[in-house]
C-alpha cells in the first residue's frame, strides 16, 4: 500500500484539495489518511470542480470498505490497491469512476544547509513509482546511478569525519557505503528491505561495546547479587551464562538486549540496596544517629524598594514599597517623614497609561466616603513595571486567597552548540541583558514556573536539571520541583514549579516529534509538555527547525509536522487544531528563521541598532504575514540584537562565514531563537519581559528569555450547597450561526460542541442553508432550530465566566473537521443575544470564519462574582474616562450579504460587514503587550460578506 503513488499518507484535507484542484479533471482522485478515524483512509475525488470525501474503514478482520448509508451493502478488499482498482470501474457507487491518479511528489534530499550540528546525515529521496492506480512498483534504477547515490552518501560522510571523535566507526561506515551499499539497494529493488550488510557493517562496528557492555553488565549484576535476599537452601541457583555463550558471535538484536538489560539494571539497584539496607536496620534493630532533617531554606526576603517620581508637574518624591508589611509610602522630596502610608488593602485601582509609558495612576480609598487617585510619572517605563510588579506581589501576598488568581512564568531557549554551559546562568534566569529586561529591583524575585527549552544540549538528562535546580536554588533559595523533561537526542525541556504549587500540577503529558532527515532522525524537531495549573490549562513546545537561509519552506513544513504529530492535551479534544487545546500555549526554540538581506547591509543596521528595518526582513514576520505559520500568535517587540551566529567567547562580533569542504557557508546574523504564545480569547496573560543575555558566550547562539503574568483559574467550588430543591440551571442559547470554509467540497455539515463546562461533547443537526457562488467556499447556516440548547454543569456567573466552548465543523460524510475555533463565554453572559464572529483554524490553517447570535442566560441567585487579582491593574489612555455603567448592546438587523468585486487592501480584517464592537466592554486600551492579531492576507472568505460594492 505504502508503494501506490495516489497514497499521499497525512497531508491535510485543504492541501488534498489542492492538489486535485491543480490536476483540474473530472475523475482525478488520491487517497490520505484520515483525520477522524485512527487507521482509516479518505478517498479524495474531483467531479464538476467539487471535491467529495468518501471514508474507507477497516472491519474487524482488517478488510477495507467504502463507508456506505445504512442498508446498503459494502464491498469489502484486502489490500487498498484492490479496493482503488475495483472502483476505477463505473457504477460502483461513486459520483464518478476513479480515472486519473494523483501522484504523491518525491521528496526531495533534506540536509542540514549550515551543518549546524553536524550530527544529520543524508538520505535518499523516497521511492519513485511508475504507473497509475494500481500497486506501485520500483523504477529500474541504473548502476551508474546507484555509484552515484554512493558517492554522495560517501561525501557526506567525509564532511562528518572531521567533527567526530567516533574515526574507527566512520571507518565501518566508509567502507560499507564504498562496497556494500550498492549491494542493499539492489536487494530493496528485488523487494528484500532487509539491509543485510548494513546490519553486518554494524554489528562489526559494534564489537567494542559489545565488550565494553559485558564488562559493565557483569559488574552491576555482582553488586545486584550482594545486596539479594539470602537464597533459600531449596532456590534454584541463578542462571549463568557460560562462556561460550559470551563468545557467540555479536548481532544487533543481543546488543539491544544487553542496552535493556543494563538500563533495567541501573534504574533498579538504588532501589534495591535502600530496600536492603533498611530491612538491615529494621532486622538488628541498629540506632542510627539522629538525623534531623533540616528545614529548606527560606526564600530571600524583598527588601524595601523606593522609586523616584514626579508628581504633578514640577513636584518631585519617593514611593516606597514595602511587600513585607503590605504598604506604600509617598515621601516629598526634602522631607524626613512619609506625607501618606497607603496600605495594600486599601488600594483600589492602578491604572497605566499607554499615551505616556512611564506614567501610571494609583486609585485609594482614604476614608469611607471618598476615594483619591494620583498620578506618577516614573523615570522611564521600566522603573514603571518595576512599581506594578511589586504591588502586584503585594497583593497576592496578602490576599486570604485560598488558591492564586494569578501566577508568573518564566520561558526560556538556548541552543547551546553542543558545548558546556557556563558555571552561572543567572543573568539568562532572572531575564537581564539586551531588550526589554526586568528592573534590578525585580530581577530576583521568583517565579511561578520556570519551562527552560535547549537545542544541541550535549549534558546528560539527569545532569542538566540539576543543575538548573541548583542554579534556581543559588539564585532564588527555592528547592523547584520538576515537572516534567522530555527529550529528543539533544532537544530538552524542563518544567520547574515552586513547591507550593506542586500540588495543584496535574495531567501532566509529554510527547515528541521528529523532523530531521526524512522526518525519522531528531537532530531537529519537537518537544512539548502539557498539564493543568487549577482549572487552566498550558502547553510548552520547544522546537529546533530546518537550518538554512533558503529553507524557509522546510521550516514551515517542520511547523506543520510538529502541529500535527504532537500529542499533548486532553485526548478528547485529539481533534481540535493544537493550538486550540489550551487556555495558553508558549511555542519556542531556534526556529532558525533568517533575515533576506545582505550580510553588510544587516551588520550596518546592527551597529546603528536599527532593528525595525531588519525586522521587516525576518522570515518569520513574513511567514506570519502571509498566514503560513503562527498563526494568531503574538510575540513582544523584539529590542534586542540577533542572536545568531556570534563568534564563541564574545559577543563583540558575528562570524557569518562557515568553511566546509564544500565551500564557504554564508551565515547572516538572524533572530533564530524566539519564544511566542496564543491564548484563549478574553483570559489574562502579559508580557513583562523578552529578550537575550549579552555574557553568556559558550555557544554561537545566544539565551533568549521572556516573562509573563498570567490569570488562572480556580476549580470552582459553589457558594450555594446543593439542597433539595431542583437546582437551576444556566443555558446557552443560540440564534443562528453562519459559517464560511475555504473547501471545494459541498458537502453537509453539522458543528460538534466541547466545553469543560459540559457533561459531554454535544452536536447540531444538519446545516438549514448552504450556498457556493465563489469557487473554493462553502457558505453554511443552521437555524436555532436545528442548534442545541446547553446546559453547563454549573450555573454560576463567576464559573461560567471563565469558560470557553469549542467549536468544530464536521462534514456529514466524512466526519472529517473542516476548522475549528474558541468562543469566550464571558461576554456573552446576558439576557440578550450577543454577536460573536471568530476565524476557524484546522491544523495550522485558516480554513474559513464564523459568526452568529448566542446568549449564557444565568440564575438570579448565581449572579454573584468577585475581581479577580489581575483586574485591579488596568491599561487606559490619558483622556478616556473611567465607565460607570455600559448600555446594553441592541441587536442590529443583519446586512444583506453581497459578494465583492475585489479585494480589499491588506488590513485587519472584519469578518462580517455588520459586525460591531460590544459597547458592554470598558472603553479601556489594549495593553501594548498583547498586540492585536496579524491582518488575514492569504484567505479571501474573510472579504467575501462585508457588503462591499
Amino acid at each position: 500500500m505504502a508503494a501506490a503513488s495516489w497514497y499521499h499518507r497525512d497531508i491535510s484535507r485543504v492541501v488534498a484539495e489542492e492538489l486535485l484542484a491543480k490536476a483540474g479533471r473530472d475523475g482525478c482522485f488520491l487517497v490520505r489518511d484520515s483525520e477522524s478515524v485512527s487507521g482509516a483512509y479518505a478517498l479524495c475525488l474531483l467531479f464538476q470542480r467539487h471535491v467529495h470525501t468518501y471514508r474507507i474503514l477497516p472491519d474487524d478482520e482488517g478488510l477495507l470498505s467504502v463507508q456506505t448509508i445504512q442498508g446498503i451493502q459494502a464491498k469489502c478488499f484486502r489490500t487498498l490497491p484492490d479496493l482503488i482498482g475495483a472502483y476505477q470501474q463505473p457504477n460502483n457507487g461513486l459520483v464518478t469512476p476513479l480515472l486519473y491518479p494523483v501522484h504523491r511528489a518525491k521528496q526531495a534530499v533534506d540536509e542540514d544547509s549550515d551543518g549546524e550540528d553536524g550530527r544529520g546525515g543524508g538520505h535518499m529521496a523516497s521511492t519513485v513509482l511508475a504507473g497509475g492506480a494500481g500497486t506501485g512498483t520500483w523504477v529500474n534504477t541504473p548502476i551508474t546511478s546507484r555509484t552515484h547515490i554512493s558517492q554522495q552518501l560517501h561525501q557526506r560522510l567525509q564532511e562528518q569525519v572531521h567533527s567526530s571523535p567516533a574515526s574507527d566507526f566512520m571507518g565501518f561506515m566508509a567502507e560499507y557505503l564504498n562496497h556494500h551499499l550498492q549491494l542493499d539497494l539492489e536487494a530493496l529493488r528485488h523487494g528484500h528491505p532487509q539491509l543485510r550488510h548494513l546490519s553486518t557493517a554494524l554489528v562489526t562496528a559494534c564489537r567494542a561495546l559489545h565488550r565494553q557492555i559485558d564488562f559493565t553488565l557483569a559488574g552491576l549484576e555482582t553488586l545486584a547479587r550482594v545486596f539479594d535476599p539470602p537464597a533459600s537452601p531449596l532456590s534454584p541457583a541463578r542462571e549463568q551464562v557460560s562462556p561460550s555463550q559470551a563468545t557467540t558471535a555479536p548481532n544487533l538484536e543481543l546488543l539491544l538486549n544487553k542496552i535493556s538489560t543494563v538500563n533495567h539494571l541501573l534504574s533498579s539497584l538504588e532501589k534495591k540496596v535502600l530496600k536492603s539496607l533498611q530491612e538491615t536496620v529494621s532486622r538488628h534493630n541498629l540506632a542510627l544517629p539522629s538525623m534531623v532533617a533540616s528545614p529548606p531554606p527560606a526564600a530571600k526576603p524583598l527588601a524595601v524598594q523606593s522609586f523616584e517620581v514626579k508628581v504633578g508637574k514640577l513636584q518631585r518624591a519617593a514611593l516606597t514599597v514595602d511587600v513585607a508589611s503590605g504598604t506604600v509610602a509617598i515621601t516629598k522630596r526634602g522631607s524626613g517623614s512619609p506625607e501618606e502610608t497607603i496600605p495594600q488593602d486599601k488600594i483600589l485601582q492602578l491604572i497605566k497609561y499607554q499615551s505616556v509609558q512611564s506614567k501610571v495612576r494609583l486609585v485609594y480609598d482614604r476614608d469611607p466616603q471618598r476615594n483619591l487617585s494620583r498620578d506618577f510619572v516614573f523615570p522611564n517605563a521600566r522603573k514603571r513595571e518595576a512599581f506594578c510588579q511589586l504591588l502586584q506581589l503585594m497583593k497576592i501576598q496578602h490576599s486570604n486567597l485560598d488558591e492564586p488568581d494569578l501566577i508568573s512564568v518564566y520561558v526560556g531557549t538556548w541552543n547551546m552548540g553542543s558545548t558546556p554551559p557556563p558555571r552561572s546562568l543567572a543573568s539568562w534566569l532572572t531575564s537581564r541583558g539586551l531588550g526589554r529586561t526586568q528592573d534590578e529591583t525585580t530581577a530576583c524575585i521568583p517565579h511561578d514556573i520556570y519551562v527552560i527549552g535547549t537545542q544541541e544540549n550535549s549534558l546528560g538528562d539527569r545532569e542538566w536539571v540539576e543543575f538548573l535546580r541548583a542554579s534556581l536554588k543559588t539564585l532564588m533559595a527555592i528547592d523547584y520541583r520538576v515537572v516534567a523533561l522530555q527529550c529528543l537526542w539533544s532537544i530538552k525541556i524542563v518544567v520547574l514549579v515552586k513547591p507550593e504549587h506542586e500540588r495543584r500540577i496535574s495531567h501532566v503529558h509529554t510527547s515528541s516529534v521528529k523532523t530531521g532527515i526524512a522526518n525519522t532522525l531528531g537532530n531537529k524537531g519537537a518537544v512539548g509538555v502539557s498539564f493543568l495549573f487549577n482549572g487552566t490549562s498550558f502547553g510548552f513546545i520547544n522546537c529546533h527547525l530546518a537550518s538554512g537561509s533558503e529553507k524557509t519552506h522546510r521550516r514551515n513544513q517542520n511547523y506543520s509536522d510538529i502541529l500535527r504529530s504532537l500529542v499533548l492535551g486532553d485526548k478528547r479534544l485529539s481533534a481540535f487544531d493544537l493550538t486550540l487545546r489550551f487556555t495558553h500555549l508558549f511555542w519556542f526554540g531556534d526556529l532558525n528563521y533568517r533575515l533576506d538581506m545582505d550580510v553588510q547591509d544587516i551588520l550596518t543596521h546592527i551597529t546603528k541598532k536599527e532593528f525595525e528595518t531588519l525586522l521587516a526582513v525576518d522570515q518569520l514576520n513574513l511567514e506570519r504575514e502571509k498566514n503560513k505559520v503562527f498563526l494568531r500568535f503574538s510575540e513582544g517587540d523584539i529590542s534586542f540584537p540577533p542572536t545568531y551566529r556570534y563568534e564563541r567567547g564574545s559577543r563583540d562580533s558575528y562570524m557569518w562565514q562557515k568553511f566546509k569542504p564544500t565551500g564557504v557557508r554564508i551565515n547572516v546574523p538572524s533572530w533564530c531563537d524566539r519564544i511566542l504564545w496564543k491564548s484563549h480569547p478574553e483570559t489574562h496573560v502579559v508580557c513583562n519581559s523578552y529578550g537575550c543575555t549579552d555574557d553568556i558566550v559558550t555557544s554561537d547562539h545566544s539565551p533568549v528569555f521572556a516573562t509573563f503574568e498570567v490569570g488562572i483559574t480556580s476549580q470552582f467550588v459553589p457558594k450555594k450547597a446543593p439542597g433539595s430543591d431542583p437546582e437551576p440551571l444556566a443555558c446557552i442559547e443560540w440564534e443562528s450561526i453562519e459559517v464560511i470554509v475555504k473547501t471545494a467540497s459541498r458537502s453537509k455539515c453539522y458543528i460538534e460542541f466541547h466545553s469543560y463546562c459540559l457533561e459531554e461533547a454535544q452536536r447540531s443537526g444538519e446545516n438549514t442553508s448552504q450556498s457556493c457562488d465563489i469557487p473554493g467556499f462553502l457558505k453554511l447556516g443552521w437555524s436555532a432550530k436545528h442548534l442545541p440548547v446547553l446546559n453547563p454543569i454549573l450555573p454560576d456567573l463567576e464559573y461560567l465566566g471563565d469558560q470557553h466552548l469549542l467549536l468544530s465543523i464536521k462534514g456529514v460524510e466524512s466526519c472529517e473537521s473542516y476548522g475549528e475555533c474558541c468562543i469566550a463565554m464571558r461576554s456573552m453572559i446576558g439576557s440578550m443575544a450577543q454577536q460573536f464572529e471568530t476565524f476557524l483554524f484546522h491544523r495550522g490553517e485558516e480554513t474559513g470564519s464564523m459568526r452568529g447570535w448566542m446568549k449564557v442566560r444565568v440564575p438570579k441567585d448565581r449572579r454573584s462574582t468577585r475581581e479577580r487579582l489581575y483586574e485591579w491593574i488596568s491599561f487606559e489612555e490619558e483622556d478616556t474616562e473611567m465607565v460607570a455603567d455600559a448600555p446594553t448592546c441592541p441587536k442590529p438587523p443583519l446586512q444583506p450579504l453581497r459578494y465583492p468585486g475585489r479585494v480589499l487592501p491588506h488590513h485587519e480584517p472584519q469578518l462580517w460587514g455588520d459586525a460591531k464592537p460590544s459597547p458592554s466592554v470598558l472603553c479601556r486600551s489594549r495593553p501594548r503587550s498583547l498586540p492585536e492579531p496579524a491582518a488575514s492576507y492569504t484567505n479571501p472568505a474573510y472579504f467575501i460578506f462585508e457588503g462591499i460594492p
